[in-house]
């Protein structure tokens, strides 16, 4: 397929990847009195079915196989494995616990974050522009700080996380897909032990009572490949600024969700600290998108 095909559905595939992401919310709602623990280990387990069937349907076993008999391979992918699983317990709770608002933060913050990261561990130097964002982000987290009169841990233990899983993950040879199903395959045993003591506690979420809760339980492995499977296919047909843009989609719909459907606090002075990161935001992108094309016309001279 030409890239002039390709563009227009990876555009589509990652738009509709980030869209899922950010209306999550809707999805985990209704989950709201089950423990976050519990989901998780479901989210797990059924996450590795999807994805090793899918890995089996296109003859991709084999990278996991590869990655498992790895010594130094397999403990990278452990730790990010306990950094993803962490994220989506942060994230799940937040969720069922009247904090949508705060996750949306955590993902706006979470590529200034990288570039903190990027200077600190990989050595990275940033322009007037980098250096702009990040210094607005840090005087919204302050001001938020103050507003709130402790630190957004919510929104920091979510982007620092996802942050250390991306940074880690950038150094590991094992492509998205192959990558996410051996970190599940990894937690599985750990999910399936918290499920069993469940079901013997009496427990259990997943009974024949409540069908429902039962198939949202079952239903978050699909819901969290899915948007894998979509971004995969976008990123190998966008550029990478591209996909930087398209990222906001998921936290300025989660706070659609927190505000408009489940009627979260926004007050005009928690407003003025996400306006500041937003203009952060806004630098960063900018500055992105303007070295991306400097680069791209360079390559055409």
């Amino acid at each position: 397929m030409t890239a002039a095909r390709l563009a227009p559905r990876g555009l589509a595939a990652a738009t509709a990847a980030f869209s899922i992401w950010g209306l999550f919310p809707v999805y985990l709602h209704p989950l709201s009195g089950v423990p976050a623990l519990q989901v998780i280990a479901h989210r797990v387990s059924w996450a590795c079915v999807v994805l090793f069937g899918w890995l089996l349907l296109r003859g991709e076993l084999a990278t996991v196989s590869a990655t498992l008999t790895n010594g130094r391979l397999l403990a990278r992918l452990t730790l990010t494995a306990l950094l993803i699983s962490a994220n989506w317990l942060v994230y799940v709770w937040s969720v069922t616990h009247a904090h949508i608002v705060d996750t949306s933060l955590g993902y706006y913050i979470n590529p200034l974050v990288n570039v903190v990261l990027g200077v600190l561990v990989l050595r990275e130097r940033l322009n007037r522009a980098q250096w702009t964002a990040v210094a607005l982000a840090a005087s919204a987290v302050a001001y938020l700080t103050v507003l709130a009169g402790r630190p957004p841990w919510i929104a920091g233990a979510l982007a620092m996380s996802f942050s250390l899983y991306g940074l880690q993950r950038k150094v590991i040879s094992v492509d998205a897909l192959p990558g996410l199903a051996t970190e599940t395959l990894l937690l599985l045993p750990l999910a399936l032990g918290y499920l069993a003591w469940c079901q013997a506690a009496g427990s259990a979420a997943l009974t024949l009572e409540r069908p429902g809760i039962g198939a949202l339980l079952i239903g978050s492995g699909p819901v969290t490949a899915i948007p894998l499977f979509l971004f995969a296919y976008g990123a190998r047909a966008l550029p990478y600024s591209t996909l930087g843009v398209l990222q906001y989609i998921a936290p300025s719909l989660q706070l659609l969700c927190g505000v408009l459907l489940y009627h979260e606090s926004f007050r005009p002075a928690l407003a003025a600290g996400f306006a500041l990161i937003w203009v952060a935001l806004l630098i960063y992108a900018a500055d992105g998108l303007w070295r991306a094309r400097g680069v791209a016309r360079a390559a055409r001279a």
